[in-house]
C-alpha cells in the first residue's frame, strides 16, 4: 500500500519553483508504480494460479517474494540515496523496477515469475524512499507538507487506476498484462527526472551498513520462508524449523551488530522514546490487519463469489477514494481530536472493518453495496484517519536530525508487517482450511476415499475441485463444501485481523499523549 512518511530534507538549496510541478509528478508517477502492484497483483492471483497450477504456498510468495524484499531493503535504499545521490538511487530503482515487470510480464513458469517480483522488490526498495526525500528537498519548509499531501492524494487516486486497469487486462487480455502497465509510467516519470529534478544528498555521505542490511534481509527472509512454507510441508519440517530458528538468530544478531556499529542502519537508541516505540507498534498492527484484508478479500470474491477480474478491482475503488480524498482533512481532524483520541479511534474502525468482513460471509448470498462496501468503508476510514497522526507522531518523537531515520524505520516496519500479515494469513489458510473441510466432508457422508484425495490437495484452497470420476451430482456436493470450508478459514484470517487492529487500539489508549507537544512525544 501507499502511506510513506517524509525524510529528512536536504541542506542544498530547493530547485526553482518553475521546476517543482514537474518533480513533483515524477515522484508521484514512479511511486504509484510500487503502489499498483501491490493491489494489482492480489487480483490477479486466481488467473495465476489457474494457469501454472499452483498452491497457495507459491502464490503467497508471488505477493511476499516482491514485499520482502522492499520491507527488507527499504532502509537500505533510503540510505543510498542519502549517501550517493537520491536522484541517481531513484532512476536506478525505476529502470530496476520497470526490467523486472518485463520478466514478470514475460515468465514462463511460477518460479520464474517469483524471481521476477523479487527484482520488483529491489527496485521498489531503490525508488520508494527517494520519492519523498526528493520532494523534502526541493520544496521549502512552508509549502513542503502541501506538497507531500499533493503527492498522497494524487498517489491515492493514481492507485485506485490499478485494480480497474488490471481487471479489464485479466478479463480482455491475460495476468500478464497487468505488469505492463508500468512501462509508460516509467518512461514518463525517467524523463521528468532526468530533465526536471536536480541531484541531493543527506547529511551523512559515504559509509554504509552493508552488513545491517544483509542481516535484516536474510533474517526476514528465512523467517518469512519457513512460517510459509511448514503447513505445505509433508516432509522436511526439521529442515524448515532449523531455518526458522537460523531467521531468529540471525535477526538477533542484526541487533547486536547495530548497537555496535558506527554507521548503524537503525540506531537502537531511538526506541528509547516510548512514543516512537508505541507508534511503530500502532503501524504493525494497522498494516497487518490491512495487508489480510486485502490479501483475502480479492481471492474470497473471485473465487467464491464469483467476481471477474475486473470486478474484484472494481471492487476495491472505495478504498482508494476515500484515502485520496479524506486524507488532507485527516491532519485537522488529529489538530483537534488529538493523537490519542484519533489513533485509537482509527483503529477502532478497522477492527469494525475488519470484524464486518468476516460477519457478513455468515449472511448467505452477500450482495456486495449492504455487505461488502460498509466494511471497505470503515476499513478505509479508519486508515485515513490514522495515517496522517502517525506521521506526525513518529517524526515528532524524535530530534529533527533524527527524522529521517525515523521515517525510514516506520516505512521499513509498514512493510515488514504487511509480509508478516500475508504469511500469517497463508498459515492460517493452509491450517484451517483442511480442518474445515475434513468435518465438513465427513459430516456429508463423503466416500473415505474421496476425502483422502481431497484433502491430499487442500492447499488449493477454494480452487479445489472434486476429482474427475465423481458423479456430477456429488461433484456438485462437494464443491458447496469446499467453498463453505473455505469461508471458514476466510473467516478465521479476518477475526485474526480484527484481533491485530485491536492491539493498535489499546497500544495507542494505553501509551500515547492526548496531544502532540515535542517535548512530551521525545520522551
Amino acid at each position: 500500500m501507499l502511506l510513506f512518511r517524509a525524510m529528512t530534507p536536504d541542506p542544498a538549496t530547493p530547485c526553482a519553483p518553475s521546476a517543482r510541478p514537474y518533480l513533483l509528478a515524477a515522484t508521484i508517477l514512479a511511486s504509484s508504480m510500487a503502489f499498483i502492484d501491490g493491489i494489482v497483483v492480489n487480483v490477479a492471483l486466481p488467473a495465476i494460479q489457474a494457469q501454472f497450477h499452483t498452491g497457495f504456498g507459491v502464490l503467497q510468495w508471488v505477493v511476499n517474494g516482491y514485499a520482502l524484499v522492499l520491507g527488507a531493503l527499504i532502509l537500505m535504499g533510503g540510505v543510498l540515496g542519502d549517501r550517493y545521490g537520491r536522484r541517481r538511487i531513484f532512476i536506478s530503482g525505476i529502470v530496476l523496477f520497470t526490467l523486472a515487470s518485463i520478466g514478470c510480464a514475460l515468465a514462463p513458469a511460477a518460479g520464474a515469475l517469483i524471481a521476477a517480483r523479487v527484482l520488483q522488490g529491489l527496485g521498489g526498495a531503490l525508488l520508494v524512499p527517494q520519492s519523498l526525500a526528493i520532494i523534502a528537498a526541493a520544496y521549502p519548509k512552508d509549502v513542503r507538507g502541501r506538497a507531500v499531501g499533493i503527492w498522497a492524494a494524487a498517489a491515492a487516486l493514481t492507485t485506485v487506476s490499478g485494480p480497474i486497469l488490471g481487471g479489464i487486462f485479466i478479463d480482455v487480455l491475460s495476468w500478464r498484462a497487468v505488469f505492463w502497465i508500468n512501462l509508460p509510467l516509467a518512461v514518463i516519470a525517467v524523463g521528468l527526472t532526468l530533465r526536471f529534478v536536480p541531484e541531493s544528498h543527506g547529511a551523512v555521505r559515504g559509509a554504509t551498513d552493508w552488513l545491517g542490511g544483509f542481516l535484516v534481509t536474510a533474517g526476514l527472509a528465512l523467517v518469512i520462508y519457513s512460517v510459509s512454507e511448514l503447513p505445505e510441508a509433508h516432509t522436511g519440517r526439521g529442515l524448515l524449523t532449523g531455518l526458522l530458528v537460523a531467521g531468529v538468530l540471525t535477526l538477533a544478531g542484526f541487533v547486536f551488530h547495530e548497537s555496535r556499529s558506527r554507521v548503524p542502519l537503525v540506531p537502537l537508541s531511538i526506541f528509547r522514546s516510548r512514543v516512537f516505540s508505541a507508534t511503530n507498534g500502532i503501524t504493525v498492527g494497522l498494516y497487518f490487519a490491512l495487508s489480510v484484508v486485502f490479501f483475502l478479500l480479492p481471492y474470497t470474491l473471485i473465487q467464491v463469489h464469483g467476481y471477474s477480474g475486473l470486478q474484484a478491482g472494481t471492487a476495491l475503488i472505495p478504498f482508494g477514494l476515500v484515502m485520496g480524498l479524506l486524507s488532507p482533512l485527516a491532519s485537522k481532524l488529529g489538530e483537534r481530536w488529538g493523537l490519542r483520541a484519533t489513533l485509537s479511534s482509527g483503529a477502532g474502525l478497522v477492527t469494525a472493518g475488519c470484524a464486518a468482513f468476516a460477519v457478513v460471509e455468515t449472511l448467505g448470498t452477500v450482495d456486495y453495496w449492504t455487505g461488502y462496501l460498509p466494511a471497505l468503508l470503515l476499513l478505509a476510514i479508519g486508515m485515513t484517519i490514522s495515517v496522517a497522526p502517525l506521521t506526525t507522531a513518529v517524526l515528532s518523537s524524535v530530534s529533527d536530525g533524527e527524522s529521517g531515520v525515523a521515517s525510514g524505520i516506520n516505512n521499513a516496519i509498514s512493510r515488514i508487517a504487511g509480509v508478516a500479515a500475508v504469511a500469517a494469513a497463508g498459515l492460517i489458510s493452509l491450517v484451517s482450511f483442511p480442518y474445515y473441510l475434513g468435518h465438513r466432508l465427513a459430516d456429508a457422508g463423503i466416500d473415505a476415499g474421496v476425502r483422502a484425495a481431497l484433502l491430499a490437495d487442500a492447499s488449493r484452497l477454494a480452487a479445489l475441485r472434486a476429482p474427475d470420476q465423481v458423479p456430477a451430482q456429488t461433484a456438485q456436493l462437494l464443491r458447496g463444501l469446499v467453498l463453505d470450508a473455505y469461508v471458514g478459514s476466510y473467516r478465521t484470517g479476518m477475526a485474526v485481523a480484527a484481533i491485530a487492529a485491536i492491539a493498535a487500539m489499546a497500544i495507542a489508549l494505553r501509551y500515547l499523549p492526548a496531544r502532540v507537544t515535542p517535548g512530551l512525544l521525545r520522551k
